[in-house]
């Protein structure tokens, strides 16, 4: 091909390219252009963005410096069963949080939300918010299983009750990176 043919080639391509950004719509009620096409790119999806309940961690603990990473949950020591079926997270890991004193914590089992928290990431934001309003709604009438929980995306942060409010909400502001 010569270069003249190739010129004309990629400029026919830009102008079908470019040709449906322009309109001739008319303008809106109070006067402003209206647009037809957003000149800014879409926004990554939660999902996009939080893969994985690892990755989710990585961005929480750089705004919770006092969260430490504690276990990769597979199927196998899953103790809710919950990992990988239908509607339910597709990984999850679980955190300790130095704040809480040794001595609270015990008789808990390894892993326990009660020594920092835990993160379940799912495939879609409905089935993380089923998943917080489920634990909520089992834990409400007693106070040694309430926990935080928040949902980011397709995130949900379960976080000890053995912080304190403000604490805990560390969490939800550092969670928001993940929407």
């Amino acid at each position: 091909m010569n270069l003249t043919r190739t010129a004309t080639v990629a400029l026919t391509a830009a102008t079908v390219l470019l040709l449906p950004g322009c309109s001739n719509t008319p303008p809106t009620a109070d006067g402003r252009p209206a647009t037809a096409v957003s000149s800014r790119p879409a926004p990554a999806t939660p999902a996009a963005r939080t893969t994985d309940a690892t990755s989710a961690f990585k961005s929480l603990a750089a705004g919770v410096k006092t969260a430490t990473f504690g276990t990769t949950v597979t199927a196998e020591i899953d103790g809710n069963h919950l990992l990988g079926r239908p509607g339910q997270y597709t990984s999850k890991i679980t955190f300790t949080d130095s704040r809480i004193k040794a001595a609270d914590t015990q008789g808990l089992e390894a892993g326990d939300v009660g020594y920092g928290g835990s993160i379940e990431v799912f495939t879609d934001n409905n089935d993380a918010e089923t998943r917080a309003k489920y634990i909520q709604t089992v834990t409400r009438g007693i106070p040694a299983l309430g926990e935080y929980d928040y949902v980011h995306g397709t995130s949900v942060i379960r976080v000890s009750r053995l912080l304190t409010p403000a604490q805990a909400k560390e969490y939800d502001t550092a969670g928001a990176k993940l929407d």
